[in-house]
């Protein structure tokens, strides 16, 4: 039997790879540091003392700004700054009910702490293999105090709504009074998808979370926005729930220094995620979701189960030197599995050749296994 990579291991194998495949190119800490340093000292920045200072009041309020709200607070993670936003919705509406989708990663990823720190009670709805709409909303016979909506949807291949049917859902929770918050830690990819300003698809949303490492590749943190008193309310429960840190310069200063860079790349990224449509066309064995991309994500279904492809890719690396993708999971049908590409500076800047030459041996190597 084969053994396990470790996690080390499988880092060395990656970073040995001249050709990787999804997301951006990673720096090592000491280039990170080098180029923060020197952009700090270009624009003379000066540290924060628990949020407060120019520089990072500054970057909140140019994001505040671009999506149209009246204010923001740079807070260090997602995770922190939705339960915080969703718990003092209920408290405002007095209705502990959230509505959410199947696949929100407050159900699947945060260890169950909207339940465990009593923040809300939350409720399911929608499909789970498909955006939700407004009447999976007016179905529900109890009062809801707010409803996330994620933009787009990581779970289901970066899957965005139709613009008529997400304008519905804005209407309706502004006339029933529910607080909605939307999930954009990919907004700025489904700007691009949508074909919309950051402002008109902000504009109806009682709150939005953004993230500044995923598409934009810093070091971590997130952004909580919505009015003055929401966003004045979230700093002090932010506070009580110890993400008050002492300094946040250094992962504001990680996502300000190419920030503009790559809000500017994401419609450049998308059309090279359908150029890698086209290419697909080629390999009808492997399946996406969706069927045609909308945003620079997308999920590769293989004819194949979870370990085999892991197997393929680490052996693909190791022979060929071409890192397919980072985790592969089981999908929901027997002997079958799935991956994630998001499309970003690396695919960016790698040829059809070298697509073609990885995918060729994914589907030789699915052969030799008689799948």
């Amino acid at each position: 039997m084969e053994r396990d990579m470790t996690d080390v291991e499988l880092l060395q194998l990656k970073q040995s790879c001249h050709s990787i495949f999804s997301g951006h190119a990673l720096l090592s800490p000491a280039d990170s540091f080098s180029r923060m340093a020197q952009w700090c000292e270009q624009q003379q920045i000066q540290h924060d003392v628990y949020g407060e200072g120019e520089f990072v009041q500054k970057f909140e309020a140019k994001i505040a700004s671009l999506l149209g709200m009246e204010a923001a607070v740079f807070c260090m993670t997602g995770t922190l700054a939705q339960v915080t936003a969703l718990r003092l919705a209920c408290t405002e509406r007095g209705s502990p009910l959230v509505a959410l989708h199947p696949t929100s990663h407050i159900l699947l990823h945060e260890r169950s702490n909207f339940q465990a720190l009593d923040h809300f009670t939350a409720l399911q709805i929608g499909n789970p293999h498909r955006p939700w709409d407004v009447a999976d909303l007016q179905k529900q016979p109890e009062k809801i105090a707010a409803a996330q909506y994620e933009l787009p949807m990581r779970e289901i291949g970066g899957q965005l709504p139709d613009w008529d049917s997400l304008e519905a859902i804005k209407s309706y929770c502004h006339t029933q009074n529910i607080h909605l918050h939307m999930d954009g830690a990919r907004l700025w990819e489904a700007s691009a998808g949508l074909n919309k300003s950051l402002q008109e698809i902000a504009a109806g949303f009682d709150s939005v979370y953004v993230s500044f490492y995923k598409g934009i590749g810093g070091m971590g943190g997130a952004m909580l926005l919505g009015n003055k008193n929401l966003i004045a309310k979230a700093r002090v429960w932010m506070h009580r729930q110890g993400g008050n840190v002492f300094r946040r310069t250094p992962y504001v200063v990680a996502a300000a220094m190419q920030f503009d860079q790559q809000l500017a790349q994401m419609p450049a990224y998308l059309a090279r995620t359908r150029d890698v449509f086209r290419i697909l066309q080629n390999y009808p064995e492997f399946q996406t979701n969706p069927a045609t991309p909308q945003v620079n994500m997308f999920h590769l279904h293989l004819p194949m189960d979870k370990d085999t492809a892991i197997h393929l890719r680490n052996q693909i690396a190791a022979e060929q030197g071409i890192w397919l993708f980072n985790q592969a999971v089981h999908a929901s049908l027997p002997n079958r599995s799935m991956f994630e590409w998001y499309v970003g500076d690396q695919l960016l800047h790698l040829s059809d050749t070298v697509i073609r030459q990885g995918l060729d041996q994914l589907r030789s190597g699915m052969q030799q296994r008689n799948f």
